[in-house]
């Protein structure tokens, strides 16, 4: 008996279930790409190399990355610290993990002696592959609107601190500067990376907090810009804009969670709908037999 096949498409399922989980289970943004491109010296540094993974994977990309369907979410990686090429990556050896599960699966028909139609495992695994070609698009979607999530959060305690410094009688660029060299989370790293990018530059830093927004689309940060270019030297009225601001995008994101948890709940009603009568229909049954059996 030949089992290099067996092997070999073992090997493979199992390549692409590792793959998987590694995307689904990435807890945060990493941060590395998005500090090298907010470095200080980041104009002068050559490019960096990039790993076998990303090679690779901008080679498929190049190949494949004009044809339908095939569409790399830019600005999601960005944010997430992800390349387009292991993106490309991921997607490929998951469509191709796609195709060889029916391989997998009618290995056993084909030593038992039974034959299949050609056409059963081609269809199923097209399906398969193009189901699981577009799961890396869902998990990044995923991993990006939590991201955005998260950083919204951070921005509404980032408010209060810029509101801070304004009364303070701090100046627009040194309140923005102050208040997010505070914090230590990757929001705050990032925001610190945009304003000193901003002052290297000589560019307003409130333009640096909208090339922020355009960048990894983050729609939160478009009101703290359009505040602080017209802050001028009014200290009181940008402190209640910015606490308003604030309790504004409080709102906001309680309202979201709540409608997330009602959500939530609602899922829940189903199975608990179906449990109770699997429960009532378990507890009938036998007064139910006796009845039919006297």
């Amino acid at each position: 008996m030949n089992l290099l096949p067996m092997v070999l498409a073992g090997g493979a399922v199992g390549a692409g279930v590792a793959l998987l989980v590694r995307e689904l289970l990435q807890p945060q943004p990493a941060l590395a790409a998005a500090l090298e491109r907010t470095a200080p010296g980041r104009l002068a540094l050559p490019e960096p190399e990039l790993d076998r993974d990303e090679v690779w994977g901008r080679w498929l990309l190049a190949r494949l990355g004009r044809l339908p369907g095939v569409r790399i979410p830019a600005k999601n990686l960005a944010l997430l610290g992800q390349g387009p090429g292991r993106f490309m990556l991921i997607k490929t050896a998951l469509a191709a993990l796609g195709l060889l599960c029916p391989v997998l699966v009618t290995i056993p028909w084909i030593i038992a002696g039974v034959s299949l139609p050609f056409y059963v495992p081609a269809v199923v695994g097209l399906a398969a592959a193009g189901l699981l070609f577009i799961t890396p698009d869902l998990a990044v979607r995923d991993q990006a609107k939590r991201a955005r999530e998260e950083f919204a959060h951070a921005v509404a305690a980032y408010l209060d601190l810029v509101a801070l410094k304004r009364a303070a009688d701090a100046g627009p660029a040194e309140a923005l500067e102050k208040a997010a060299a505070v914090g230590r989370g990757w929001p705050f790293l990032y925001l610190q990376g945009a304003l000193r990018r901003a002052r290297l530059e000589k560019i307003p830093p409130w333009q640096a907090l909208t090339d922020l927004k355009d960048e990894y689309d983050l729609p939160v940060l478009d009101d703290v810009a359009d505040i602080m270019r017209g802050s001028a030297t009014d200290g009181a009225a940008v402190y209640q804009a910015l606490k308003a601001r604030t309790k504004a995008l409080n709102t906001e994101l309680l309202a979201a969670q709540a409608a997330e948890a009602n959500a939530a709940s609602e899922k829940m009603t189903a199975p608990g709908a179906l449990l109770a009568v699997l429960v009532m229909l378990l507890m009938a049954f036998p007064a139910v037999i006796r009845m039919l059996t006297v």
